[in-house]
């Protein structure tokens, strides 16, 4: 099976549909599968819901898909630094669930793992577990939540093989691993592709088996979501 593809477009060609769900890896703007988002965009996809630990920011990731209105939906832990997500969302044309950060995770891995629903003692007595099943457990109480399985996930990767074996950089692993095992057609774009046997099979975060379409990117965009400096002492 070819798993390899020559670009972004060619990888989603044939699973993009108005209203699916998406998982969208990274964390910020680090480890954003950049190109996957862009072919997104120019496909004109429309009413999607994404998965995504944040929204990126105005002109950069998710920022862009949200610009063009194609996103109905987004199923977020932190999304401050977006004006145009806070404006859609202030004005009702953008619908939002929230999930602590922790919570998020466990969903996505949850999902990936066939594990339905959880119990989670974060958000109790909150407006996070507001319509949701509680129980009580050792006298400590929980909140139910439930597993996401994303229609197509699009993930970022640092190295990966063409069988789809998946290395990710530092910060990059933390959604971007979680969500390559519960998307039912999962996505990789890379920065070096290698050939089978080339990666140290200790090294490897994801097993080939969880990712069907793998593209290699060039000109990727190190961006940085907040920069800070300081002038050093003389």
């Amino acid at each position: 099976m070819n798993k390899v593809f020559g670009d972004a477009a060619a990888a989603l060609d044939g699973l993009l549909h108005d209203g699916i769900m998406v998982m969208a890896g990274g964390f910020g703007l680090c480890g954003i599968p950049e190109h996957l988002i862009l072919a997104m965009k120019d496909s004109g996809v429309k009413n999607l819901t994404v998965v995504s630990n944040n929204a990126g920011v105005d002109g950069a990731g998710l920022g862009l898909l949200l610009e063009t209105r194609q996103i109905k939906k987004m199923i977020s832990s932190y999304v401050g630094e977006n004006k145009t997500f806070e404006k859609q969302y202030l004005d009702g044309d953008l619908e939002l669930e929230f999930n602590p950060q922790g919570t998020l995770a466990e969903r996505i891995r949850a999902g990936g793992a066939g594990i339905p629903a959880f119990y989670t003692k974060t958000g109790f007595g909150t407006q996070i577990a507001h319509g949701k099943e509680t129980r009580e457990f050792n006298g400590d109480h929980y909140v139910m939540e439930t597993g996401l399985v994303a229609d197509v996930a699009i993930v970022k990767a640092d190295v990966g093989d063409t069988e789809g074996n998946l290395i990710f950089r530092k910060t990059a692993r933390n959604f971007n691993s979680v969500m390559a095992t519960a998307g039912r057609v999962t996505i990789a774009e890379v920065e070096e592709l290698v050939k089978p046997g080339e990666l140290d099979k200790d090294k490897i975060h994801t097993p080939g088996i969880f990712v069907q379409r793998i593209i290699k990117g060039t000109n990727f965009e190190k961006q940085i979501e907040q920069l800070t400096t300081r002038e050093y002492a003389a």
